[in-house]
């Protein structure tokens, strides 16, 4: 056996790795649909979200539900949204999570909230939004970081449809998959 096979199969898998990492579709894409997604006209007043979370396999794990309450004011120029998130699971558990967005240009938004490790990016573009962070999550008493890579498509003035892909050292664990109403 060749002494470099060890270092060339890493470099393999590491290309392979980085090019589907790559892959996928990208904000700009959607930059002509309609109707077009304005962030801070979607998420005001009050919305619902109905949702599932399903493991690699595909199977339903937990069901949820969202009460959503959001305003945005303008602070140093810039448009900045609370959304405060209270979340029931079918399991009877409840969550908060309180995201403070900050539109940083046109099309361009960072997110924050107690559980997210960093920051939030967003990218907007038509009627989606992209969404990558790196979420605190709780499971059985442990916490891991697990990496979101978040799609909105708005649908219609009122409904928004989310799938975001819950990762962990680029190995796809689950989804989660939304609807959002605005009242």
């Amino acid at each position: 056996m060749n002494q470099y096979f060890p270092l060339r199969f890493l470099a393999t898998i590491a290309c392979a790795l980085f090019l589907l990492a790559c892959s996928g579709p990208q904000v700009q894409q959607y930059a002509n649909e309609k109707p077009a997604l304005d962030l801070s006209e979607y998420f005001s007043g009050t919305i619902d979200a109905y949702g599932i979370f399903t493991d690699r396999s595909g199977e339903v794990k937990k069901r949820f539900t969202v009460l959503i309450k959001a305003d945005w004011k303008v602070v140093d120029g810039k448009k900045v949204g609370t959304l405060d998130e209270s979340f029931d699971y079918s399991d009877g558990t409840k969550q908060k999570r309180i995201w403070t967005l900050t539109e940083q240009s046109p099309g361009k938004y960072i997110g924050r909230a107690d559980d997210v490790i960093g920051v939030a990016q967003g990218d907007l573009a038509g009627n989606a939004l992209n969404w990558t962070y790196t979420l605190a999550l709780p499971v059985d008493g442990t916490i891991y970081h697990m990496q979101f890579n978040d799609w909105m498509y708005l649908v219609s003035p009122k409904v928004m449809l989310n799938k975001a892909k819950m990762s962990k050292f680029g190995i796809e664990l689950g989804e989660v998959t939304l609807s959002f109403y605005k009242r």
